[in-house]
């Protein structure tokens, strides 16, 4: 998806905070050599090969199922350097999984992460670089990068990656909380560990955020994806809600009216932050999610679940 067009905002129920912040919890995977790009085009649901330098979309990585393993950011540099932006805690397993299928192609991986700095940027500090930017697109400033996400909360966001050692754009420190809460109100919710092999990408509306292209030849679980979207099987989305007491990651979500079948499960989780309760993306079943529908977190005596508009149209199964 080149050009995506967003929805105006939903309303911001809490103040902006704009500035900069750094990114702990992000990763880094340097994938090197000649046969980089064409490589990660039969391992990624991205289509690598045909990506230019002003684009750095979302990925994903699959089992043979169809169900993701990791999910990335691609800033793919040259044909012969690709960065892998993802959670920590998935940089080292998908490092030893992705490196079984090296064979004689000529790549190295390795974990990069302390070679890189990585920091969050919002509202102003966003719009000063490029106001209105599209997410997936890109801005290079020598050897920093800064890659455009898709807004959460009506809130621009923005990650600059760099080699260790330089200086990010100047602004205030914002709270990493507000950027987690952010990346959830965004809509979109990366795969690491906790939630390994959870979903297919439509689960997770990958589909309609340029996370998967149904153009490119096979990957691990390109049969599975394929047959979810062309048939129109898929019966799994991704929602926001908002719930009054805290949520984790990997929680079922029950429907009072079949209390012994969860319908849903959350899939990134963070508190608001005037600590007006919690706002989650919960990746469930569409006939659950109706305007009438009664969801509680854990069970069916859990927290009370709302549901809350997504800040990006959904595409509809071809």
């Amino acid at each position: 998806m080149s050009d995506i067009t967003l929805p105006a905002s939903q309303g911001l129920a809490h103040p902006t905070q704009s500035g900069c912040i750094e990114l702990p919890h992000m990763g880094v995977i340097r994938v090197l050599g000649a046969d980089a790009a064409s490589f990660l085009q039969g391992q990624l649901t991205q289509d690598v090969a045909l990506l230019g330098t002003g684009r750095a979309p979302l990925a994903a990585y699959c089992n043979a199922k169809g169900r993701m393993q990791a999910s990335f950011i691609v800033v793919k540099r040259s044909p012969e350097e690709v960065l892998l932006i993802c959670g920590r805690d998935s940089v080292a397993p998908m490092v030893k999984r992705l490196g079984l299928f090296v064979l004689r192609a000529k790549v190295k991986l390795s974990d990069a992460t302390a070679d890189y700095r990585m920091v969050g940027l919002t509202g102003s500090a966003v719009d000063a670089l490029q106001a209105q930017a599209q997410p997936w697109s890109r801005l290079d400033e020598g050897d920093a990068t800064v890659v455009f996400l898709y807004p959460g909360a009506g809130v621009s966001r923005a990650c600059w990656i760099a080699p260790s050692g330089q200086t990010p754009p100047a602004g205030p420190e914002v709270p990493l909380a507000y950027w987690h809460w952010l990346s959830v109100r965004s809509g979109l919710a990366m795969v690491g560990q906790a939630c390994f092999e959870a979903f297919v990408p439509q689960m997770l509306n990958y589909e309609s955020v340029g996370g998967v292209s149904f153009k490119k030849g096979c990957y691990p679980g390109q049969e599975v994806v394929a047959r979810s979207q062309f048939r129109g099987t898929i019966k799994r989305r991704a929602y926001l809600v908002h719930a009054s007491s805290a949520l984790t990651v990997g929680q079922e979500v029950f429907q009072v009216q079949e209390p012994e079948q969860a319908c849903g499960l959350v899939a990134a989780a963070a508190p608001c932050p005037d600590g007006g309760g919690y706002d989650a993306i919960v990746s469930m079943q569409t006939s659950a999610a109706q305007a009438d529908a009664r969801l509680h977190a854990g069970d069916v005596l859990g927290p009370s679940l709302s549901l809350l508009p997504l800040p990006y149209p959904l595409l509809d199964d071809i």
